[in-house]
């Protein structure tokens, strides 16, 4: 899951079709509270079973609300001291996938944490040879399709292989798909605006499979060839009215799904 298609200003904010849900809408809260002040790096914010008694929502809806600022790198939680907000040099606990990345361009217009980066930026026509990728996108197998591709580093450690592969019919009105430098927005958004239609996201998937060797050398992992290496895929299908238009995979590096950068 990669291309965020910004500059480093004019970036459009992915806004939701709809109310958010109310764990989305107590993140919010939250987060607008760490930008205004209110709460400031290091400061260490209420209990789940503080907001649940404020009535903010259930214990399940609040901490669903933790994780997911957890998850874009503003806060950390760690048991038996309680949840703190992050600071601008502070590494976040955990790597920040696709979801995540949106959520906080969506409202800060920041998709990169604290001391990350990203390198080996890609977009190409390629033929999908993979059946699942076809199956996902409608088309046939060896149909061509965009792939967009880029490694993001965490201190300049290599820490998730984000990948797009993009129906071929968002390229009319997305001709820059194919060009390595950034969008003047975020590319749904650009998509949307063009076409009237809008991307909608399905659930994210999780599947544990093999390292292949391609993406071993992208987080710089130097393996015998008779060893293998498990990683964790995050997936996410877009579609719009006219159907499926891109799947978006986020290969983290190994060990990282347990919350530890190995």
């Amino acid at each position: 899951m990669t291309d965020y298609d910004l500059q480093a200003s004019g970036v459009a904010m992915p806004a939701p079709a709809s109310k958010p849900p109310k764990w989305r809408q107590i993140a919010d809260e939250i987060a607008t509270q760490i930008t205004n002040g209110v709460y400031r790096p290091g400061d260490r914010l209420p209990s789940v079973q503080a907001l649940v008694n404020e009535g903010k929502g259930a214990i399940a809806t609040v901490h669903r609300a933790y994780q997911a600022l957890e998850a874009e790198g503003i806060i950390r939680t760690v048991q038996g001291i309680g949840t703190t907000v992050l600071g601008p040099n502070d590494t976040p606990p955990s790597v920040l996938t696709g979801a995540a990345r949106l959520e906080r361009l969506r409202r800060t217009g920041k998709p990169l944490a604290p001391r990350e980066r990203y390198a080996n930026s890609r977009s190409v026509l390629r033929s999908c040879a993979d059946p699942e990728i076809a199956n996902l996108l409608g088309i046939d197998l060896y149909d061509e399709i965009v792939l967009r591709s880029r490694t993001f580093l965490q201190d300049d450690k290599p820490t998730v292989l984000a990948l797009n592969m993009i129906h071929i019919r968002a390229l009319e009105p997305l001709p820059e798909l194919l060009s390595e430098g950034p969008m003047p927005k975020f590319r749904h958004d650009l998509y949307t605006e063009r076409t009237g239609k809008t991307i909608i996201a399905g659930p994210e998937r999780s599947t544990a499979r093999l390292a292949s060797n391609n993406e071993l050398d992208e987080f710089g992992i130097d393996v015998p060839p008779d060893v293998a290496v498990p990683v964790l895929v995050l997936r996410t299908l877009y579609s719009d009215e006219d159907g499926p238009l891109e799947v978006w995979e986020d290969i983290l590096r190994p060990g990282m799904w347990h919350g530890g950068h190995s």
